[in-house]
């Protein structure tokens, strides 16, 4: 396994929230982040207070997830400049909150396209790579909502439904391999997601006790890179409920209904 000033830790969605974070946190444990947003001002920003901060300089590459071709080139060019990927995590993705019948298509089509297809096609830009050189780590920041389906986010919900189920598929495949597969499933995260998701901000209101420290997520996170494990859930407590929920799913559509309609 190689020490943390020799690992080289993608992460998408970095220009901000939970993706800076854990950019922040690989770089004060010596390791070189490769930061990849579609906000290129504000990864410049970022990587210069990294820089600042730790005496690190993350590499950045202005990137949408959901351009099949843009990944393709984003990693090759990666690959040439930086040098062999050690970690991948796939944090860029959003969420809308609507009841399904008044939502936009446009809205549901765009998730599934950054949250899932964009997810997949850096897997697959740098899973040839890691199978080559014998090791490696992806990590696919999913959600809670994967595993019970709220009111108003029905699209939200499958997107990470189908995060869970790719990530599973895919660890079953690189068995025998040295190429690790995570899933992080955190509930709320005090970030700045909640700006799109719910523009009223009564979710965030309603939720505001539960919420995660993106920094705590983030340490978490990347505690997995050190200690790999099939799932990490958080809260502890929340995935008792989504355990329940499998077992008992129309008792617990009853019994936390309220819970369910916070939004």
């Amino acid at each position: 396994m190689k020490s943390w000033d020799e690992r080289i830790v993608v992460v998408t969605g970095a220009s901000g929230g939970l993706g800076l974070e854990m950019a922040r946190q690989v770089a004060k444990k010596g390791g070189m982040p490769v930061m990849l947003a579609r906000s290129y001002g504000k990864l410049l920003k970022a990587a210069s207070d990294i820089k600042k901060e730790t005496g690190i300089s993350p590499y950045v590459y202005e990137l949408d997830v959901s351009d099949e071709r843009a990944v393709k080139e984003t990693f090759q060019a990666i690959y040439q400049t930086v040098g062999s990927v050690d970690v991948l995590i796939n944090n860029a993705g959003f969420g809308k909150f609507d009841m399904f019948e008044d939502a936009k298509m446009s809205d549901v089509k765009e998730m599934f396209e950054v949250n899932v297809f964009g997810l997949v096609a850096c897997t697959q830009a740098v899973l040839p790579h890691m199978k080559e050189v014998g090791e490696g780590h992806i990590i696919h920041v999913a959600s809670q909502a994967g595993k019970i389906a709220t009111p108003k986010s029905s699209a939200y919900a499958a997107t990470k439904h189908a995060v869970l189920a790719f990530a599973n598929s895919l660890r079953m495949e690189l068995e025998g391999t040295r190429v690790q597969v995570s899933t992080v499933n955190p509930g709320p995260v005090k970030t700045d997601f909640f700006s799109r998701a719910d523009e009223s901000g009564e979710y965030e209101k309603n939720v505001a006790k539960y919420m995660l420290e993106a920094h705590v997520v983030a340490s978490k996170t990347l505690q997995l890179i050190d200690k790999p494990k099939r799932e990490l859930n958080l809260p502890a407590w929340m995935n008792v409920g989504t355990r329940l929920y499998q077992v008992f799913p129309s008792l617990m559509e009853k019994v936390a209904a309220s819970q369910f309609r916070k939004k």
